[in-house]
C-alpha cells in the first residue's frame, strides 16, 4: 500500500502556463526567446524578442490570471499537491538586482494561499528553465561563477518568504538535460549557454553543471538553516538505458550511458564527485574550475530526497551512429529504438516497467525517499461534440505506470513521497512549443497559432484521476 499521506497531484512550470510575460515588472527569461517548433522542427533561440516571431511562452495558457479557477479544478480532482515553479524573472527581472520585485513575490503568495485554501500543498522548483535572459546574454550564463551568488540570493528570498507555505523544494529542474549538449535548446534552458558554440562543449556543460551543484548545495544548507522542516530535493530526468543485446559492448555502453543521470545525482545526493568522474574530467581539453571551497560546499549541502521525471526508456547499440543534434528523444549517437516497445506520436517509447526500474535503481544506489514529479504523455486531441476528450490512451498510459510505481513500493520497498502527473492542464510543450501536444486532464481551448477561447474542459481522464486519488491508487 502507498503511504496514507501520499502526495497525489500534478506538475506544471511557470514559463509554460503563466503567460503575462512582461506583467507586474517581470523581466525576460531564456524561455521568452524560444520560438515555436514542432515534431522534427527544433525550437530556435532568438537574440532578444524579434518582431514577427512566434513565442508560445509569452501567453502560455494565461494561468497568471486564471489560477483561481484552475486550482479549483485541481481540488475537484482531489490533488494533494501541485508542483510548479517560481519564475526567477518575476522576483529579480534581470537577476542582478539586490531588491526583489514585490509584485512578483505577491503573486506567488496569492497562488500558494489559493492552493493551501483548497488543501493542496505547493511543491516548488526554483529554476525550471526560467533563468533571466540578462544573466545568459550579459554574464555568460552558468559558465560564470557569479551566477552562484545571483541564484542563491534569489533562492534565499523565496525560502524566507514562503517556507511556512512550502515544505518540498527543488533547486533545478532536470539538471541533467544539458548532457545532450549537441542540442542547444537544452543547454540554453538549463544554463543559458549554447554549448555547441563552445570550444569544448562537453567541458562547458560539465563546468556549468558544477557551478549549479555548488549553488544547489549552498541553497540546501540555507533552506535547512531557515526552517529545518524544509525538504530540499534534486531533480533529474531519469534516463533508463538498456543494452540492445547481451553483447558485452552493448552492456558496457549502457552502463556508461547511465552516467547521464548518475553523474548528477551522485554529486547532489552523496556530496562528492564519484570515482568515475575523474576519468571523465581527465578527458577534457582543460581542467574544470573546482575549488576546495566548492568541494566543502557539496559535502555540507546534500539533498533530502531524489525527485525525477520519467517519460520513456532508451536503448543503446554499440554499432549504431545516429545524428542526435536535433533530437529530443535521444541524447547519444548509439541510441536506437527498442523493438519490444511502442512509441507515442513524438517517438517517445512507452515503457511503464522502466519507471519501476528507475525507482529500484535510485533506491538501491541512495536509499533516500523519492518523488516522481513528472510522468505523462503528450497526445494530439480535439474536443468532441460533448465538449470533452475521450483520452483512453492517457488513462492507459498513466494507469500502467502507476501499477509499476506501486510494485516498486509494495514489493521492492521503495520509499515514495508522491506522484505528480506532468501537464495536468494543457500547456505549452517544452520540447516543441506546441499546444497540440496535450498532456492534461483539462483541455484548454488554445491552438498553436494563439487562437482559441482559453476555456477549460474536463477530459475523461479528469474523473478517472479523481477516482485514483480517492482510492489512494487502488482504483485504476
Amino acid at each position: 500500500m502507498l503511504r496514507s499521506d501520499f502526495l497525489w497531484g500534478g506538475a506544471v512550470s511557470a514559463h509554460q502556463l503563466e503567460g503575462a510575460y512582461l506583467e507586474d515588472g517581470k523581466g525576460l527569461s531564456v524561455a521568452d526567446v524560444l520560438t515555436a517548433g514542432a515534431h522534427g522542427v527544433s525550437r530556435r533561440i532568438t537574440s532578444g524578442v524579434v518582431e514577427g516571431e512566434c513565442y508560445p511562452n509569452h501567453g502560455g495558457i494565461d494561468f497568471y490570471h486564471t489560477f483561481e479557477q484552475d486550482i479549483a479544478l485541481f481540488a475537484e480532482m482531489g490533488f494533494k499537491c501541485l508542483r510548479t515553479s517560481i519564475a526567477w524573472t518575476r522576483i529579480f527581472p534581470t537577476g542582478i538586482e539586490h531588491k526583489p520585485n514585490e509584485a512578483g513575490l505577491a503573486f506567488y503568495d496569492r497562488l500558494f494561499d489559493c492552493m493551501i485554501a483548497h488543501g493542496i500543498q505547493p511543491v516548488v522548483t526554483l529554476s525550471h528553465f526560467e533563468m533571466p535572459l540578462y544573466l545568459a546574454d550579459e554574464c555568460g550564463g552558468w559558465l560564470n561563477r557569479v551566477l552562484i551568488d545571483h541564484f542563491t540570493r534569489f533562492a534565499r528570498v523565496c525560502l524566507e518568504r514562503y517556507h511556512e507555505k512550502v515544505t518540498y523544494w527543488m533547486a533545478f529542474n532536470e539538471i541533467n538535460n544539458q548532457h545532450n549538449f549537441s542540442n542547444d535548446v537544452y543547454g540554453w534552458t538549463n544554463s543559458g549557454v549554447k554549448f555547441s558554440k563552445e570550444k569544448d562543449p562537453r567541458r562547458a556543460m560539465l563546468q556549468a553543471a558544477h557551478y549549479q551543484f555548488v549553488a544547489s548545495a549552498i541553497v540546501t544548507r540555507i533552506a535547512h538553516e531557515i526552517d529545518p522542516k524544509i525538504k530540499m530535493g534534486c531533480m533529474v530526468a531519469a534516463d533508463v538505458v538498456y543494452p540492445l543485446s547481451c553483447h558485452p559492448e552493448d552492456v558496457l555502453l549502457a552502463n556508461d550511458a547511465m552516467h547521464s543521470t548518475y553523474y548528477f545525482t551522485d554529486v547532489m545526493v552523496r556530496g562528492a564527485y564519484p570515482n568515475y568522474a575523474k576519468r571523465i574530467h581527465e578527458e577534457l581539453s582543460e581542467p574544470l574550475d573546482i575549488t576546495n571551497d566548492d568541494l566543502a560546499a557539496l559535502t555540507s549541502g546534500t539533498v533530502d530526497y531524489v525527485g525525477f521525471s520519467y517519460y520513456m526508456s532508451n536503448v543503446v547499440d554499440h554499432s549504431a551512429h545516429v545524428d542526435v543534434s536535433d533530437s529530443v528523444s535521444y541524447s547519444d549517437e548509439h541510441m536506437v529504438s527498442n523493438p519490444y516497445l511502442e512509441a507515442n506520436e513524438w517517438d517517445w517509447q512507452i515503457d511503464p516497467r522502466g519507471l519501476r526500474y528507475a525507482l529500484k535503481a535510485f533506491d538501491e544506489r541512495y536509499g533516500l525517499p523519492q518523488f516522481i514529479v513528472e510522468n505523462g504523455i503528450g497526445i494530439i486531441e480535439t474536443l468532441d461534440e460533448n465538449q470533452t476528450v475521450e483520452d483512453d490512451e492517457r488513462i492507459s498510459f498513466l494507469g500502467e505506470h502507476i501499477k509499476q510505481m506501486k510494485l516498486a513500493v509494495e514489493e521492492d520497498g521503495v520509499d515514495l513521497i508522491g506522484y505528480t502527473v506532468w501537464g495536468c492542464i494543457d500547456l505549452v510543450s517544452f520540447t516543441t512549443g506546441e499546444m497540440r501536444k496535450r498532456y492534461g486532464f483539462i483541455y484548454v481551448d488554445k491552438n498553436d497559432d494563439g487562437t482559441g477561447s482559453g476555456q477549460r474542459f474536463k477530459k475523461k481522464s479528469f474523473d478517472w484521476y479523481q477516482r485514483v486519488i480517492a482510492s489512494n491508487g487502488e482504483d485504476l
